[in-house]
């Protein structure tokens, strides 16, 4: 996709001559006056991750003239080490990548995939009931082909400035030299009921008791080191094929509840490229994921059916903002259920493909139709999907009206990192091993994913199937809703988003209409009480809304459920100065730094 900047003509062609009538003034005294020296503006560069390990590997990149992608490597890297319950090489991820130079923005699917024996009943137990959660979390069944890696190298391919091998560096001398145990680690460590029953996990992440490390402990990791070092040398390859792929391929298949992942499955594995699916709110236009992820579509979705409304003027976090935010998220997770998935396994079976679902979802007129459901002065009793083929003659009505709703369970986990480099190349980039600690498997001193279970545990619904069901090759859908916004004039605005489950798209929602309706900076929106409608429940996050907002919302009808809601929002503004408005959300031990270019690297 490429983002244009449009200038008026009139005041170009005034500027051209303001300029030149300069130019004829200055001739003479530039001839005998020796040329003035003119200093470069230094470049700045800036990062916002999960971990301030983590931070600084990426700092330390963007210091020597890496690219914005080089640092986003050198950044998971280090969050696989020192925040191994949410991301790592043995997971996914999706990546936005903006050049302003060819004002161009890319975005890279590095989503898991099924193995090629997966099928439809993977998760129902004889009965034809699906199995519990936690039982298809723990062990091989749960674990789909890891996607990081080859999705960081395609983009490494496309933007990298430093040699691959070396942005491997600061992860290994911190798995060589230990990490201090956060409290966020150590929390979960004695939160997972099932971590220490594997025998990897056990000996990694506990002692000899069986108690978690405690905060503060050196934690090294001589596997995950190997691991690294082979990568650094030899590659994705290395990592798809080779001891590499066989450890994991052993841990899957050996493991209580015992998956059926080959090393054809890990050999195969391909990250691709796909258009971003964009949409203006206000006079911004907000970038995201297409397809498997449904992050994008839902939060545009989301955004659009406010935008009819006076958000600004009902103020922060108001009770009208408040009821409007959950009617517009009832219906667009309506729509989320129903029909996104990866659209491009169900085109081939006559079902909706990509194109198909983000056009019919999307359009304005179908948008326009759904907004008229709300009422401002009390919620729907029921809130139902709808038919985006009535308002377009080219969709198909039967391919939108032969689907059921999504059965998967959807914890929150996953982590998010911003990175803006020194020549104004942006990543924004959300990745995960799903659940807390993945499928609790380890191999290579990398947490195992459990993406699978991303996939409706249902295949169909009174013989109406489901578009998220499971398929070989198939990815799970996804909530991962990385995010890139333009001003009015095309440039670049901000960048975004969060960990979360089916609350991100919540999350990020929240922190655009803070800074855009109610001109919150970055931090001020992150800091924002969290309030999101992710799958037929409102929640309000515990203890950070007054009596009167709960007593409003509950006389409109909403019943509200008060929880922690962890977000782990991480943004960046630019500002009109070029100034970097930076954020990292205080609910998670997140931090953002920034700084100047100090050398470049050849």
């Amino acid at each position: 996709m490429r983002v244009l900047v449009l200038l008026g003509l009139a005041a170009a062609l005034a500027a051209c001559g303001r300029d030149q009538a300069a130019d004829a003034r200055s001739t003479a005294a530039d001839a005998e006056a020796p040329a003035a020296v003119v200093e470069a503006a230094p470049k700045r560069w800036f990062i916002s991750a999960a971990n301030p390990y983590a931070a600084e590997a990426g700092a330390s990149i963007l210091r020597k003239g890496g690219s914005a992608v080089d640092a986003a490597i050198a950044t998971q890297a280090v969050l696989g080490l020192v925040e191994p319950q949410s991301s790592g090489f043995g997971g996914g991820a999706f990546m936005l990548h903006y050049d302003p130079a060819t004002q161009t923005l890319e975005t890279y699917n590095g989503r898991e995939t099924a193995p090629a024996a997966a099928t439809a009943d993977r998760f129902l137990m004889d009965d034809g009931e699906p199995m519990g959660f936690y039982d298809a979390v723990v062990g091989g069944l749960s674990v789909g082909v890891p996607g990081a890696v080859r999705m960081l190298e395609l983009a490494h391919q496309d933007h990298g400035a430093l040699d691959w091998a070396g942005l491997f560096e600061p992860a290994i001398a911190l798995s060589e030299d230990g990490f201090e145990v956060s409290p966020r680690l150590n929390g979960l460590l004695a939160r997972i009921p099932k971590l220490h029953q594997l025998p990897a996990a056990a000996e990694y992440f506990y002692d000899a008791d069986g108690a978690p490390r405690p905060v503060g402990y050196v934690l090294k990791n001589p596997a995950y080191v190997q691991t690294l070092k082979v990568v650094a040398a030899g590659g994705a390859d290395a990592f798809y094929t080779g001891d590499i792929a066989a450890a994991i391929v052993e841990a899957v298949t050996s493991a209580p509840n015992p998956g059926d992942m080959t090393l054809d499955d890990m050999a195969g594995y391909k990250a691709v490229k796909l258009e971003p699916v964009c949409s203006f709110y206000r006079a911004y236009q907000v970038c995201s994921m297409a397809p498997p992820s449904s992050g994008g579509v839902t939060l545009l979705q989301i955004l659009a059916l406010m935008e009819p409304f006076d958000i600004a003027g009902a103020g922060a976090h108001s009770v009208e903002a408040l009821h409007i935010l959950f009617e517009a998220s009832r219906l667009a997770y309506a729509d989320r259920d129903q029909y996104l998935a990866d659209n491009s396994m169900l085109a081939g079976a006559g079902g909706l493909s990509s194109e198909e679902v983000i056009a019919g979802l999307l359009n304005p007129a179908y948008l326009a139709a759904r907004a008229q459901l709300i009422d401002r002065a009390s919620a729907a009793l029921e809130v139902l999907p709808g038919d985006p083929s009535a308002y377009a003659a080219d969709l198909s009505a039967g391919k939108w009206r032969n689907l059921s709703a999504d059965a998967s369970p959807e914890p929150p986990s996953t982590s998010h990192f911003v990175i803006v480099d020194g020549e104004g190349r942006v990543v924004s980039m959300t990745t995960t091993v799903e659940f807390a600690f993945g499928s609790h498997l380890m191999s290579g001193g990398m947490v195992l994913n459990n993406q699978l279970t991303d996939f409706s545990f249902l295949p169909e619904r009174d013989g109406v199937p489901v578009a998220n069901a499971v398929a070989p090759g198939k990815r799970p859908r996804s909530s991962m809703s990385p995010v890139i916004v333009f001003d009015a004039e095309g440039k670049l605005w901000s960048a975004l988003g969060s960990p979360g489950g089916p609350a991100i798209m919540g999350y990020v929602v929240k922190t655009l209409i803070a800074m855009i309706d109610w001109d919150m900076s970055a931090q001020a929106a992150i800091n924002l009480p969290n309030a999101v409608y992710p799958r037929g429940e409102p929640l309000l996050e515990e203890n950070a809304f007054d009596a009167q907002i709960i007593a409003g919302l509950t006389a409109r009808g909403h019943q509200m459920t008060e929880r922690a809601l962890n977000s782990g929002v991480h943004a960046v503004r630019i500002m009109p100065d070029d100034a970097f408005d930076g954020g990292a959300d205080p609910r998670r031990e997140g931090v953002w730094l920034t700084g100047e270019v100090e050398a470049i690297e050849n």
